[in-house]
């Protein structure tokens, strides 16, 4: 007997299409007709989960923004050492950006697309980017890093960079040299003043 294989449920299938459609193709070129005929739901089953193509647009990215805290998450829960801890992330990074699928950040995207600081996607990207940032100045001060603010600052600029080059240069950029510079930062900021 034949087990029937259970499709995702509309609203993931809405959010699926979109990832794709959004991550390579951008926000403003994709309309809602051919999100509904490649997620092959009703139009009044899109608009039934999604009142508008913002709303959309706000959860896609909502959704990308748990996702990479779990993949963070993922990536670190067994490893206590903080300073473990971000050259695990910025190694992780590293190995990301430089894959062919990797077509840079799609929060950075989802800012130069809307850069309304009101628009619902630019709030969900900037409240992400936020949190990145308090979770690797958290890391910064756990390691005692001089400045953790500074260190954070500076580790968000490099993990901004690595995505950027990724998007720019495609698979073989030079955003696989990204956890060499953290380190440096890292150890920058770890080493004692002199006398």
């Amino acid at each position: 007997m034949e087990t029937a294989i259970e499709l995702p449920k509309p609203r993931e299938r809405i959010l699926e299409t979109a990832a794709t459609l959004f991550y390579a193709q951008g926000y403003r070129a994709i309309g809602v007709d051919r999100l509904i005929a490649d997620s092959g739901v009703a139009k009044m089953t899109f608009y039934k989960h999604f009142p508008s193509k913002d709303d959309l647009i706000a959860a896609y990215l909502q959704r990308s923004a748990d996702n990479f805290f779990k993949w963070l998450e993922s990536i670190t829960k067994d490893e206590p050492n903080p300073q473990k801890q971000l050259e695990l992330i910025f190694g992780n990074v590293a190995n990301r950006a430089i894959h062919p699928a990797c077509l840079g950040c799609t929060f950075m995207a989802a800012a130069l697309e809307f850069p309304d600081l009101e628009h619902p996607a630019h709030a969900v990207a900037l409240r992400y980017k936020q949190d990145v940032l308090a979770k690797l100045t958290a890391l910064s001060s756990q390691i005692n890093a001089r400045d953790p603010e500074m260190l954070g600052a500076g580790l968000m600029l490099l993990m901004d960079g690595a995505w950027g080059a990724a998007r720019m240069f495609g698979p073989g950029s030079h955003a696989k040299h990204v956890l060499e510079a953290a380190r440096v930062l890292i150890v920058a900021q770890l080493e004692t003043k002199s006398e």
